[in-house]
C-alpha cells in the first residue's frame, strides 16, 4: 500500500487538497489576508459576552448558552465517531464498493490497495475531527468552571482579581471555539475528500467547491456583514 499505488495526478491532487485546507485555516485566523473573517469577528463577541456575563448577578442565561455550546460540540463529536465507524464498513465491503466505482463515469479503474489507502486517509481526517471536537467539549467544560469562578464585582480592592478572572474565562472560550471550528473544517473538507474515490480531478474539483463555500461564508456572507453592521445585500 505504498506510493506506487497512486499516480502522479493522485499525489498532486492530495497535495492540493491539504494545501487548501491549511491555507484556509490560516486565513480564518487572520494570516495571509487582511480581511477579517467571521471567526475572528465572533471571537470579539465571545469576549464581549463573557465581559457582560461578569456584570450580571443572575447568570442562568450564561449557563444555558454554555450548555448549548457543549451539546452542539458533543453532537458533532458523535457524528465524527459514527462516520469513522462507517469507514470500517467501507474497508470490509471493499469488493462491493470497488465494483460500484468501476461503473462511475470518467473514473479510473480503482486499484484495491489505493482504495484502501484512501479509506484510511478518510479515517485519519475523521479521527482528527473527533479529537478536535472532544477537546473543544472539554475546553467548554473548563470555560463553564472559569465562568463560575468569576467573582461578583462588589469589592473595589478585588478589581484586579475580577478583571483577571474575566480575561481568563474569555480566553478559554476563544480557544474552545478555535478547536471547535477546526473540527468543523475537518468535517467540511472530508466531504471534498470523497471526490478522490472517483479520481484526482474529482478531488481537485470537490476541494475547490468546498473551499469556495467556506470562503464565502467566512469572508463574504450576510452573517459576517451582520457583525460588521453592514447593510444586507438586496
Amino acid at each position: 500500500m505504498g506510493t506506487d499505488s497512486f499516480t502522479t495526478g493522485d499525489l498532486a491532487a492530495i497535495g492540493f487538497f491539504l494545501a487548501c485546507w491549511v491555507a484556509f485555516s490560516h486565513a480564518t485566523s487572520g494570516r495571509f489576508v487582511s480581511r477579517r473573517s467571521l471567526t475572528e469577528l465572533m471571537n470579539v463577541q465571545r469576549t464581549a459576552w463573557v465581559t457582560n456575563m461578569a456584570r450580571r448577578e443572575l447568570r442562568m442565561i450564561d449557563t444555558a448558552i454554555m450548555l448549548g455550546l457543549q451539546q452542539g460540540t458533543a453532537f458533532f463529536a458523535s457524528s465524527a465517531l459514527i462516520a469513522l465507524g462507517g469507514c470500517f464498513a467501507l474497508i470490509q465491503g471493499s469488493d462491493a464498493v470497488i465494483s460500484i466505482l468501476v461503473d462511475v463515469p470518467y473514473s479510473a479503474p480503482p486499484v484495491r490497495a489505493a482504495y484502501e489507502a484512501k479509506v484510511l486517509g478518510l479515517m485519519t481526517i475523521l479521527a482528527y475531527t473527533f479529537f478536535k471536537f472532544g477537546w473543544a467539549y472539554r475546553l467548554f467544560n473548563y470555560c463553564s468552571i472559569l465562568i463560575g469562578a468569576v467573582p461578583m464585582q462588589r469589592d473595589e480592592h478585588a478589581a484586579a482579581e475580577f478583571d483577571l478572572a474575566v480575561e481568563r474565562a474569555a480566553r478559554m472560550n476563544v480557544v474552545a471555539g478555535r478547536h471547535f471550528n477546526a473540527g468543523l473544517r475537518g468535517m467540511f473538507f472530508s466531504i471534498g475528500y470523497l471526490g478522490w474515490f472517483i479520481g484526482p480531478l474529482a478531488l481537485a474539483l470537490t476541494t475547490l467547491f468546498v473551499l469556495a463555500v467556506l470562503v464565502r461564508r467566512q469572508f463574504f456572507s450576510q452573517a459576517r456583514r451582520t457583525l460588521l453592521d453592514e447593510p444586507a445585500a438586496s
